[in-house]
């Protein structure tokens, strides 16, 4: 590591308190001895779940010497309750001690800007690290050893066991469900989510006529007491085969897959996806079983494909059953609002999809909004005056007449969001993830952090709510006159009748909780800060092994600057005029291992997008420093 001054770690402070520890607080003086490694989450973002599976195999091989703390720092209103974090660190089967920090009060101590970061304190309490992003595990754990051996050698290690004490487990037939489907004979089937299973239930919704899959985490084929999922949400019915029969496709979302389970046999069988998470520059079609998907988190028939919304790189991509393939479909991997073409479009999270029969509905769980996707009219007029007859041409018909278009119905971005009915244009949901399609043509919004069931209607233009006081609502499916909600903290389905009028509900907008970061006008100096881990260097092989994208809304506060490079370091000239916006920063570097000797190299993708706001102020600073991976040479946490 290159020499800088030692910064001491600052306390670990939040109104919350802590979980996982069994009453008792924590203080760093209390895990001196010990590598200790912050986890700055918050459970809304899909980044910060796949961080907590990455560290699990850390956290188990070095458990006598590195105390992981999640401090949970967030960005919705909800995740800001305590219950709200209660819940997460079961659903997530967090199993270490966790900071519950409503304020935000250790995270500006550390300086922290991007959700999920890491910073690594060495048994004397000092930070040696900040990784912001995924794709770090291999080089903390690399830095793990070296701090065991030198510590070892200063006599300022502590082994022993660590401060995590595991909650009493809680009875029932259903533990965090995610989504709801009606099978062909009028069962629900449910996805058991925290127990990593399927539950098919009566129609009733509460007798359990069998349990699909063995309880455990896993990736395994097999029949209903044998397979394994890992955290399943997503459930759709595929077209009826040649015997009648149908197949239930399961978005099995940390697994990074899709299952297919035949209700008329009880087996599962997986279609689609490696079991690996995809990165940036992996293949984005072929064979289904041969490329790698990333949190797949919901599913819809729609348009003569198996639509999948996959939540972990921000876009839709698409399953053809018939062929046995998958592709990017929507979406360019940035995270945010842009609407377009489908290839150009952003999203950010899409966690729930309903399919009518001219629209693909789309809860955008980031952006607190409702998308949807339908055919290009424009490209579909080329194509009906296309001459047919001519083989060219005919490839260019098939290609417009398969080209969508997608299109925001509510929703204005990444940072505004509440609940607030009436017009569609200045409505508000906060964080849905689920949405339903009504035989009238609305569709009904799992509004999951407003606790409500909400309303919008395409031929008005109008939000509404239909009821409230449910419990982080994350999908639903109409069953006769009534529509059976999954709720998934009260850990049951709820079935309300469709109301006839509104619910009156007082309008609220919030403002995500971070505070702005002040900059000075004319031109900032945007640094994104890598160092690569020990043992290893940034892979230049096949050129540029680093990416810088950058943009802003709205898209006039930058000057100059915006775009893509490969330079972590950038200019950026702030336009006169506009004095608050949000910059969006995405960045990739790849290192390999760094010895002559090895013949096949280990390389890793880092990777990390921020959003952050900003202020134009005289006072502000004029350099933005993001840490990636390593420490800011110019700047760092504050003293304590």
């Amino acid at each position: 590591m290159a020499s800088r001054a030692r910064v001491r770690a600052p306390e670990l402070i939040g109104a919350g308190g802590w979980l996982n520890t069994g009453g008792s607080d924590l203080s760093l003086a209390d895990l001196r001895g010990r590598i200790v490694i912050l986890d700055f989450w918050t459970f809304c973002c899909v980044n910060c779940l796949h961080v907590l599976d990455e560290l699990r195999e850390l956290e188990e091989k070095h458990r006598d010497t590195v105390v992981i703390v999640g401090v949970h720092s967030p960005k919705f209103v909800h995740e800001a309750e305590h219950q709200a974090v209660v819940d997460a660190t079961e659903r997530y089967e967090v199993r270490h001690p966790v900071l519950d920090d409503p304020d935000l009060a250790t995270w500006k101590q550390y300086a922290v800007r991007a959700w999920p970061t890491l910073v690594v304190i060495d048994p004397e309490g000092y930070v040696v690290a900040q990784h912001a992003g995924e794709g770090h595990a291999h080089a903390i754990e690399r830095l793990v050893e070296e701090l065991e051996a030198a510590h070892e050698a200063k006599g300022t290690l502590r082994r022993g066991a660590g401060p995590y004490v595991e909650p009493e487990p809680v009875p029932g037939d259903l533990r965090f469900p995610g989504k709801v489907i009606q099978l062909p004979g009028g069962n629900l089937l449910v996805s058991d989510s925290t127990r990593h299973a399927l539950v098919e239930l009566a129609p009733d919704g509460e007798t359990v006529v069998r349990r699909i899959g063995s309880g455990e985490r896993g990736l395994a084929d097999g029949d209903a007491r044998t397979a394994r999922f890992n955290e399943p949400q997503g459930l759709a019915l595929l077209p009826a085969g040649p015997d009648g029969g149908q197949r239930v496709v399961v978005a099995d979302t940390v697994n990074h897959a899709l299952r297919a389970f035949d209700p008329a046999t009880g087996t599962v069988e997986t279609i689609a996806g490696t079991g690996r998470q995809w990165w940036q520059g992996a293949p984005t079609s072929g064979p289904a079983r041969e490329v790698d998907l990333s949190s797949p988190w919901d599913v819809a028939y729609f348009a003569d494909r198996l639509w999948i919304a996959m939540a972990g790189v921000h876009q839709l991509w698409t399953y053809d059953p018939v062929a046995g393939t998958v592709r990017a479909a929507a979406g360019t991997t940035n995270e945010g609002l842009v609407d377009g073409p489908a290839e150009q479009a952003w999203f950010a999270q899409p966690s729930g999809l309903a399919a009518t029969a001219d629209r693909l509905w789309i809860a955008d769980s980031e952006t607190s909004a409702l998308r949807y996707v339908e055919r290009d009219p424009r490209a579909a007029d080329a194509a009906d005056g296309a001459d047919a007859a001519d083989a060219a041409d005919a490839s260019q018909t098939a290609d417009a007449a398969d080209a969508f278009v997608v299109r925001t119905a509510v929703g204005t971005g990444l940072f505004d969001f509440g609940h607030r009915d009436g017009p569609a244009e200045q409505a508000l949901f906060q964080h849905p993830l689920g949405v339903t399609a009504l035989r009238d043509g609305s569709v009904a919004v799992s509004d999951t952090y407003n606790k409500a069931l909400r309303r919008y209607d395409p031929a008005t233009g109008e939000v509404s709510t239909l009821a409230t006081d449910l419990r982080e609502p994350s999908g639903a499916v109409l069953v006769g006159d009534d529509i059976v909600v999954v709720e998934s903290a009260r850990h049951r389905l709820t079935r309300l009748r469709l109301p006839e009028e509104a619910v009156r509900v007082e309008s609220v907008a919030h403002r995500t909780r971070r505070a702005a970061t002040e900059v000075a006008p004319g031109t900032l100096r945007l640094d994104v800060v890598f160092q690569a881990p020990t043992g290893q260097k940034l892979d230049t092989r096949y050129g540029p092994s680093t990416r810088l994208l950058v943009s802003a809304t709205p898209p006039e506060l930058l000057a100059d600057g915006a775009g893509a490079g490969a330079d972590l370091s950038r200019e950026l000239r702030l336009a006169d005029g506009v004095s608050e916006g949000v910059l969006h920063v995405s960045a990739m570097a790849a290192s390999c291992d760094d010895a002559p000797d090895i013949a096949y190299p280990a390389c890793h993708v880092h990777q990390q997008d921020w959003g952050v706001p900003i202020r134009v102020t005289p006072s502000g600073a004029d350099r933005l420093p993001l840490v990636l991976a390593g420490l800011d040479a110019e700047s760092g946490p504050d003293a304590a």
